[in-house]
């Protein structure tokens, strides 16, 4: 479970002109080859060599990676001028923009979080480049403004990170960070005036926190300064302190942390009667451990788990522990002990594991809201705390809950739901006569859902697994194996790829393009053992279901190699990497987000010897095989052609970095048959002001999809 911790991404001798013109649809715009470099920027050939376990690797750009050197800059400024070059002339993209504003326009919303006669909730409307924190004083009072973080940059490059109400909503903590670096200053606002408190906390990274009821302080987590720790350790290292309102931040109790692994990523939440601190420390992907602390006492922390390889979560309500855990249950089930036995055998089981994978558990209003999903799509049920099952909660239709809101005392509970044809919406359910309404809705007056077919697709991967995919286009699609698609997967880090609302996806279906997802191994779709299926030594099997998944677009007649493109970030840019090196026959075209690509040196740079558990490292001998077999930087083919590929990253991404795509983009543009080429061009894109993802405001992303769009319209002959 972990929710935080799983928080933490897309020429041969052919004029230019006819190119374009030809892959658009004959548009009648006037571009001049003349106009388009001959050929990308030279990047220069420094070799370097490491000796992995006796096995010999060169790296010609490994100067890349220093973004500060002045010869990486110029490199960089010239690429990006290639880039724009190529991009900024093609047909048919003021159209693509101008809609774009129209679809990212659509706003968004979240579902309340209750704290006293308070609800809080951010929501976005029209080009507003951030959401902004609401406070609404009881259930049908009016909204007022709480924290507008649109008001702290004119560009939008400020984002509201996260907030924490108090116990009884006096008080909102928040976090804010800058140009996408996702490394939160804390601030502290009083919900009935408006009022800042003096109280600012740095290096409050996606900071977990937990109010004392009298709102006299807090329990958080941040990150160590520098000099406080070995150089590099700063974004690692992450405590837990106590924080008393009034007192410098400098001087915090440490309450937990010191000594242990660095790459500890601890939670904290505090039981409803204030008395017990339950400490959620992640340990990866694959394991959890659970500490309790009296906080009446001066004893330290102590464990409740038993240190074995499982994910456990818990609330803490009326002096009973609830634990949410895949101990010896891949599918989760719930345990109930009570607070402060630290017995393992004293642990009952009341919610047992089902053919359904259980996401989380919370108490409200007495009950246990429990959150599962089958087949990729979401269900709610309700239980007594003995585990009996009271109801399933009814959803509108087969999609995903993107979040839940209540309190252990209030008998009602919020959450959002959204789906590919169904725009993101908050229900109210009410525990006491088991009613549901619609509290708020996302408005999307310029989508006809209607119009658009969702289907779930099941096909065979290389080992023979059954692996799904959703399926979405217009109604009346003809199969006739040239459709424009465009696939996308992820596979890792337990992260499933539930039915979204994405807007920018409408632009592609409106002119006739398929757009699928598949559910890769590695994601936490059917359970723990679907998501090692699909990590360390059996990464492969993600490349093997994402390769399975082109073929069975192909073999349905949906699309062709000439006509399907792939897109995916993070994790999943690893997963672009992959498909480009290992089945560049499959694909017209890559787009290639903030990716991992050289998983020989990845763990040293920003955050990543944190997904040391998930994928290995180069420095064991057993995991360097795997991971050189298949790390796509160091698989490109001299002289082979690969589709057209936009890498794209960002200036100040703290979580991976740069260089990945930087050294793949210069190692491509050298080697491959078509790295100097026109009509199949390999590309980089760098964000500026822009970070992994979060936070990125509005006017970016439109500019970003722009250049995505038109490149893919480009590429498989979309006509505008």
């Amino acid at each position: 479970m972990a929710g935080g911790f799983r928080l933490f991404c897309v020429l041969t001798s052919l004029s230019v002109f006819a190119a374009l013109v030809y892959a658009a649809g004959n548009s009648k715009s006037s571009t001049s080859s003349s106009t388009v470099p001959s050929a990308p920027p030279k990047a220069a050939v420094k070799p370097m060599v490491d000796i992995f376990h006796g096995t010999k690797i060169q790296d010609n750009y490994r100067w890349l990676e220093d973004s500060n050197s002045p010869e990486t800059q110029k490199w960089v400024e010239e690429e990006l001028a290639y880039t724009r070059a190529v991009l900024d002339p093609l047909p048919g993209r003021p159209a693509i923009q101008k809609r774009l504003t129209e679809l990212l326009s659509i706003g968004s919303v979240t579902p309340p979080e209750i704290a006293g006669k308070y609800y809080f909730y951010t929501k976005r409307e029209g080009m507003q480049n951030q959401p902004i924190l609401y406070v609404r004083e009881g259930l049908n009072g009016a909204d007022r403004v709480l924290v507008d973080a649109n008001q702290l940059a004119a560009d939008g490059t400020v984002a509201l990170d996260w907030f924490h109400p108090s116990d009884n909503g006096k008080y909102v903590a928040y976090g804010t960070s800058a140009g996408g670096s996702e490394m939160s200053t804390l601030h502290i606002i009083e919900t009935k005036t408006g009022t800042i408190l003096p109280d600012t906390i740095e290096r409050a990274r996606a900071a977990s926190m937990a109010w004392q009821h009298d709102n006299r302080g807090f329990y958080y987590t941040r990150y160590p300064k520098k000099g406080d720790v070995p150089a590099g350790q700063e974004m690692y290292n992450r405590h837990v302190f106590y924080h008393e309102l009034g007192q410098d931040p400098e001087g915090d109790d440490k309450i937990f942390g010191e000594g242990r692994d660095p790459e500890d990523w601890p939670e904290v939440s505090l039981s409803n009667d204030g008395r017990w601190l339950l400490i959620n420390v992640s340990q990866g992907w694959t394991k959890s451990e659970l500490f309790l602390m009296d906080v009446n006492s001066d004893k330290p922390p102590s464990r409740v788990t038993t240190g074995k390889n499982f994910l456990y979560d818990g609330e803490v309500y009326e002096g009973k522990l609830y634990i949410t855990t895949n101990e010896d249950a891949p599918r989760y089930r719930v345990f109930v002990t009570d607070a402060g036995n630290f017995d393992r055998e004293a642990w009952k089981e009341i919610i047992p594991q089902t053919d359904a994978v259980l996401q989380g558990v919370s108490v409200f209003g007495g009950k246990l809201f429990a959150q599962y999903e089958q087949n990729a799509t979401s269900q709610l049920k309700v239980f007594d705390l003995d585990g009996k099952k009271l109801t399933d909660l009814s959803l509108p239709a087969l999609g995903a809950v993107f979040g839940t809101g209540g309190r252990w005392n209030r008998d009602e509970v919020f959450y959002g739901f959204q789906s590919f044809t169904f725009a993101p919406s908050i229900y109210r359910y009410d525990l006491k006569d088991n009613s549901t309404s619609l509290w708020i809705k996302v408005d999307a007056p310029s989508i006809d859902p209607s119009r658009y077919d969702v289907e779930q697709e099941w096909f065979k991967s290389k080992d023979g697994t059954r692996v799904p995919m959703f399926v979405v286009h217009k109604k009346g699609l003809e199969k006739n194996g040239r459709n424009p698609t465009l696939l996308t997967g992820y596979g890792g880090f337990n992260v499933s790829l539930t039915p979204a609302f994405s807007r920018n996806a409408y632009l592609w279906m409106e002119h006739g393009g398929i757009y699928a997802v598949a559910n890769l191994r590695g994601g936490a779709e059917f359970g723990e053992d679907w998501h090692r299926a699909g990590m360390l030594e059996k990464k492969q099997n993600v490349f093997d279901d994402m390769i399975a998944a082109a073929e069975h677009l192909i073999s349905e007649k949906y699309t062709d190699p000439k006509h399907l493109a792939i897109q995916g970030g993070s994790n999943g840019g690893l997963l672009m990497g992959a498909m480009i090196t290992q089945r560049p026959d499959l694909f017209r075209a890559v787009v290639c987000q903030v990716p991992l690509l050289d998983m020989i040196h990845y763990q040293d740079f920003q955050i990543a010897k944190l997904w040391i558990p998930e994928y290995g490292t180069a420095e064991s001998p057993e995991q360097f095989k795997w991971l050189y077999a298949y790390s796509p930087y160091h698989h490109v083919k001299v002289g082979a052609e690969y589709p057209a590929i936009l890498f794209m990253t960002a200036d100040t991404d703290t979580r991976v970095d740069p260089m990945h795509a930087k050294k793949m983009a210069a190692l491509m543009q050298a080697e491959a048959k078509n790295g100097a080429s026109h009509t199949r061009p390999i590309l980089l894109r760098i964000e500026t002001k822009a970070g992994h993802g979060a936070g990125k405001p509005v006017t970016k992303q439109i500019e970003e999809f722009t250049d995505v769009y038109s490149f893919l319209f480009w590429q498989l002959g979309v006509k505008e």
